[in-house]
């Protein structure tokens, strides 16, 4: 089955140059001014602080559970580090010596 070539499939999802979409990106008319009723792309003060942008990136969300998940988690990393701490592996799923 032929599926064509590189550059043919290249050139079918994208039919314009880089030197065409420059030439239409300079020639756009720029924004000046926004309209009254325009909205922020995504932010407000509902939102945690962070280094990226809410659409790129999101803030995790969760739901405390209770008082079992947390004790559930603390066993789970206490058991690893006191697995670390004798000198054993466990990264095959078997206690093992390192």
């Amino acid at each position: 089955m032929d599926h064509g070539s590189v550059d043919s499939t290249f050139e079918e999802a994208f039919p314009f140059s880089d030197e065409e979409l420059s030439a239409m990106a300079l020639a756009a008319e720029p924004i000046t001014a926004l309209d009254a009723d325009a909205m922020p792309w995504g932010g407000g003060d509902a939102r945690t602080p962070s280094l990226l942008p809410n659409w790129y990136m999101p803030s995790p969300s969760y739901h405390v559970k209770g008082r079992w998940t947390r004790a559930v988690v603390i066993t789970l990393i206490v058991g690893f580090l006191v697995i670390d701490a004798f000198g054993l592996c466990i990264t095959s799923g078997f206690i093992s010596f390192a």
